[in-house]
């Protein structure tokens, strides 16, 4: 549980949305080696950057997995962003057995 402190400060800059985005991103041991995935499913954070990266849509990519939601493509990119900027993102992340 999170002091009633730093879930203002959280809520005042934003970063409460973030977080949400965040905790989209999970990991299976068992799934892709372990790599982080979205929402427990067996689509890759990597398949959807390396879409995005290729020049894909949000829209193409939401159109070729249903399954996905627009948050999930957001939630991609600040996981990228994060770990890009050096912040230890992959070791926060959730571990389902």
């Amino acid at each position: 549980m999170m002091c009633l402190l730093c879930e203002a400060y959280l809520r005042e800059t934003g970063m409460t949305a973030e977080r949400e985005l965040l905790e989209r991103i999970t990991v299976r041991p068992g799934v892709f080696g372990g790599k982080p995935i979205i929402r427990d499913m067996r689509i890759a954070v990597e398949h959807v950057l390396g879409m995005l990266a290729a020049g894909d849509t949000a829209d193409e990519i939401l159109a070729q997995f249903p399954v996905l939601e627009r948050d999930d493509i957001q939630a991609c990119l600040l996981f990228a962003h994060r770990t890009v900027a050096g912040e230890h993102v992959h070791e926060r992340i959730p571990v389902h057995e």
